[in-house]
């Protein structure tokens, strides 16, 4: 389907390791300076649904030129949990669709040295919960909805990957927060039990929620832009805050396909 000798060149890098699918659809928003690009996409057999999602891009190169609303024919690479765009080509512009998405991802970012804004919500034993509260601690901040088929359980478990590689002195001075963007249906029961699916230590993380019009404000003062397909599915920018014992943003990473050691080191450093 993909024609072009970066895909050629993919194909022969990734033959004996990842698993690959071959995917097209319509880009609604890309983050050259991230590697990130949205793009709603239709099934991708024996991957997901379809949907509009966040990807990682192996490779910034394969952005130059790719604009909101063309058509784009894309390669994906899965490996231990990961996607990865690894070849990618725009034949010609798309019709710009109905999502309402056009741009979607690209809403600015919460910055890093920016005080992290604060928020007042409920976790998953329906306790209160505030980043104003964690002061002194290293936060580990992010936003998932339990029903997403994509990002949402890789960023979990690379998340859990790592808090489970920090010693036991250093875990319990972290703390991590994962805020859904879904709250009508992520009631502190449901965030309970997508905590116990993914095999989460309840100790030391907090999957908050709360009024929709809190959570909003959340995520829109973290930049973290959201648009609810016709099929339920929501598109969201793929985004984690670290954040320092002081309230400020450290560091942001985009996607999922962090080295969760990486992780690790920053958040030690700031120990």
């Amino acid at each position: 389907m993909v024609r072009s000798l970066a895909l050629a060149c993919a194909c022969a890098l990734f033959a004996c390791g990842p698993e690959t699918y071959d995917a097209r659809g319509v880009v609604r928003g890309v983050r050259a300076q991230e590697r990130q690009v949205t793009i709603e996409h239709g099934e991708i057999a024996g991957l997901m649904p379809a949907m509009t999602m966040s990807f990682d891009v192996a490779d910034p190169a394969l952005l130059a030129g790719v604009e909101p609303g063309q058509y784009v024919e894309f390669r994906i690479a899965k490996s231990g949990g990961r996607l990865e765009i690894v070849a990618l080509e725009a034949p010609g512009a798309g019709e710009a669709g109905s999502s309402g998405a056009s741009g979607g991802g690209a809403d600015p970012l919460a910055a890093s040295g920016d005080a992290a804004p604060d928020f007042a919500l409920v976790d998953q034993d329906a306790r209160p919960l505030a980043l104003a509260a964690l002061r002194g601690k290293v936060v580990l901040l992010d936003f998932v909805y339990t029903s997403c088929p994509g990002p949402c359980p890789i960023l979990t478990g690379l998340l859990r990957d790592v808090r489970e590689g920090l010693s036991p002195a250093d875990r319990a001075r972290v703390q991590l927060v994962s805020i859904t963007i879904d709250p009508a249906h992520d009631t502190p029961e449901v965030l309970r039990e997508y905590a116990s699916q993914h095999r989460i230590d309840p100790q030391g993380w907090s999957f908050a929620t709360g009024p929709a019009a809190d959570v909003d404000a959340v995520a829109h003062a973290y930049g973290v832009g959201s648009v609810r397909q016709p099929g339920g599915a929501i598109e969201h920018t793929v985004a984690t805050f670290l954040i320092d014992g002081e309230g400020r943003i450290a560091r942001r990473y985009l996607g999922t396909t962090h080295d969760p050691a990486e992780i690790r080191a920053d958040v030690e450093g700031l120990l």
